[in-house]
């Protein structure tokens, strides 16, 4: 039997969408933690 090819979609896979998701999320963090810190700033004062 021959083996059959992969489809186009199946070849054009990304293969940087963890690292996206990965970016995402520290980013997200990042950014609450300064959020929060800008906020204490405030209310402290």
């Amino acid at each position: 039997m021959q083996r059959k090819k992969p489809t186009y979609l199946q070849q054009r896979k990304p293969k940087d969408a963890v690292n996206k998701k990965l970016i995402i999320g520290t980013s997200s963090v990042f950014a609450a933690i300064v959020i929060l810190m800008i906020l204490l700033f405030i209310f402290v004062k």
